[in-house]
């Protein structure tokens, strides 16, 4: 266990940053981020720096909508998912990582949970965090502000190579090539994904046919060697027509449902739905 001091404090942005526009480093003074060619990228004053060039987006305002982050950040934080989040926390700090970065950290609940675990075991860790999502990271910087939040893009990480202990993609869209490079030689990428069970109570309702989720690896096979994997598997109890929705809109079922589908799960005022999901580890081959 170490003993943080105000000059060392256990959890700590992390600063190996490179620039969107030409990959050089980036140094960060007076809340701006710089590179030796000059770009410069300031930190907004809810605590996170965009670096997602206009050039680098598919849309105007790409990832999840403002709504959607919103919906996310009440339901997690009625606790709905807490036993995924200390699952999740425990299988990260086994590895005594140092430097971690969460790659697609929505609105930053598994993260903080795993922060404040980490500050609990006297682990020293450097944090950063992105999402495709200003609204996501927006939300996440205002709550925690000992990591690096940045808007910016799993395909094309600003992050410097060879840098990460710990790789975080938590029901994410994974970018493999990228994760190689900025993971150390035998650091970690820790996934969590849906099981075939996931949610299956709500797309009974949602949809008219339920079509089963087959085993596959999110990762490719080739690439990366499967270290560790478990499965999380827990039943919760939604209460509320509120919870319900706020379920259906933080998902991707919010769009592939129809009308009448959505229609159908918002007029509940309750419902049992079972997590089921993928916990599993990786190192690159």
């Amino acid at each position: 266990m170490t003993t943080p001091t105000p000059e060392t404090p256990l959890l700590r942005p992390f600063t190996q940053l490179c620039c969107p526009l030409d990959g050089q480093p980036l140094t960060l003074a007076d809340k701006t981020w710089r590179c030796s060619n000059g770009h410069s990228f300031d930190v907004a004053k809810q605590g996170y720096v965009n670096l997602l060039p206009v050039q680098n987006k598919r849309s105007k305002d790409p990832g999840d909508s403002k709504a959607m982050v919103q919906a996310r950040a009440d339901f997690l934080a009625s606790g709905f998912y807490q036993p995924l989040a200390v699952q999740l926390a425990e299988l990260v700090l086994r590895g005594k990582p140092r430097t971690l970065l969460d790659a697609g950290c929505g609105e930053g609940y598994y993260l903080r949970h795993l922060m404040a675990a980490a500050e609990r075991a006297g682990q020293e860790l450097e944090v950063a965090a992105l999402d495709i999502s200003k609204w996501a990271v927006l939300a996440a910087a205002k709550q925690e502000k000992r990591a690096t939040w940045m808007a910016a893009s799993n395909s094309q990480m600003p992050i410097a190579a060879q840098s990460i202990d710990a790789l975080l993609c938590v029901f994410g869209f994974p970018a493999s090539s990228e994760f190689q490079r900025v993971l150390k030689p035998g650091a970690r990428l820790i996934m969590v994904d849906p099981a075939s069970e996931h949610l299956s109570e709500l797309k009974q309702i949602i949809y008219t046919e339920v079509k089963a989720k087959p085993y596959q690896l999110p990762v490719p096979a080739d690439a990366w060697e499967l270290a560790s994997e478990q499965r999380v598997t827990f039943s919760v109890q939604l209460p509320s027509n509120q919870a319900i929705c706020e379920l259906l809109t933080m998902t991707p079922h919010l769009y592939r449902a129809s009308s009448e589908g959505r229609a159908r799960a918002e007029a509940l005022q309750e419902l049992s739905v079972t997590v089921d999901v993928w916990l599993r580890e990786f190192t690159a081959r």
